[in-house]
């Protein structure tokens, strides 16, 4: 007789808090498998589509994110369904996160930005590892990029370490394809037009070598005589390669057409400078004394 009032409260509470934990509780774990489900197929399906190993890593860091996030949520908003049907009151709880996450917000509000950004740059595919980029004034090899961080070593062998949040600016050099511009100065007395013959005919041996060939996507492209300067005219040009092989191309181009006017007589000249003695008020001027030899070296 004396269980009946328990057995009768045990009803109540399981009609009027058990059911709905219960099904609060079945709720959240169909939504995790949702979850994970959706991250996984999402983000598999992009790795499918393009094929690329460095996206690859990056669709798994974003996965991860992503999940995780949705993970909090979800099992935040049960967990306080569940309080609340219990009978705890909730509101100072609230109250008392939020307290502490304005606090927590002040004291990791440079680490938030990082992320945020670092999210931001991962999602929409900005930088991938082996780019050569210039942000926050440095520029370099994307060794690493995480969500806090990117991580480039210059041609000196430096290794800078770069916030995200820093970054506003992102200059990607080797992105799809690179190019190369070309400044090439001759003397004054040279025919542009013969010039810029020799030019292509450079850039189509080039082409047609084996090591290099491969590496070049396109002719080279004459932009024309673009300024005359104090001691020569300057023929503008650029080239098309693969994405980082830009450098490389255009040494050997430069070596190549060096070699070329050397053999042809082309003048590449160097800066001229008009040297004046200058005179005092007496009109008298200092010595100069030169000295002029030929010796065979």
């Amino acid at each position: 007789m004396h269980l009946t009032p328990f057995f009768a409260e045990v009803a109540d509470w399981s009609v009027k808090s058990g059911i709905p934990i219960f099904i609060v509780l079945i709720l959240m774990i169909v939504s995790l498998r949702i979850i994970k489900i959706f991250t996984k197929e999402y983000f598999e399906k992009i790795i499918k589509t393009n094929g690329d190993t460095e996206l690859e890593k990056r669709s798994q860091t974003l996965k991860s994110i992503v999940k995780s996030t949705l993970n909090i949520v979800v099992i935040t908003i049960s967990a306080l369904i569940i309080l609340d049907k219990l009978g705890i009151q909730i509101g100072p709880i609230l109250a008392a996160a939020g307290v502490v996450g304005i606090a927590v917000g002040f004291g990791a509000q440079r680490l938030v930005e990082d992320l945020i950004c670092g999210f931001i740059i991962l999602l929409e595919d900005q930088i991938r590892v082996g780019d050569v980029v210039e942000v926050a004034g440095k520029s370099g090899l994307v060794e690493k990029i995480d969500l806090k961080m990117v991580v480039l070593r210059d041609i000196a062998g430096n290794v800078h370490y770069i916030r995200n949040g820093k970054i506003d600016t992102i200059t990607n050099m080797t992105r799809d394809y690179s190019r190369y511009v070309f400044d090439i100065g001759i003397a004054y007395r040279e025919n542009v037009d013969e010039v810029i013959k020799i030019i292509q005919q450079v850039d189509e041996d080039l082409r047609n070598d084996e090591v290099f060939g491969v590496d070049i996507l396109e002719p080279i492209e004459i932009l024309g005589l673009d300024k005359f300067d104090s001691s020569a005219v300057v023929i503008k040009a650029r080239t098309k390669t693969q994405p980082i092989k830009q450098w490389g191309v255009a040494r050997e181009f430069n070596r190549r057409l060096k070699n070329k006017f050397d053999e042809l007589g082309i003048e590449m000249p160097f800066p001229h400078r008009t040297i004046y003695i200058g005179q005092d008020k007496s009109g008298n001027s200092p010595s100069l004394n030169l000295s002029i030899s030929n010796k065979d070296l």
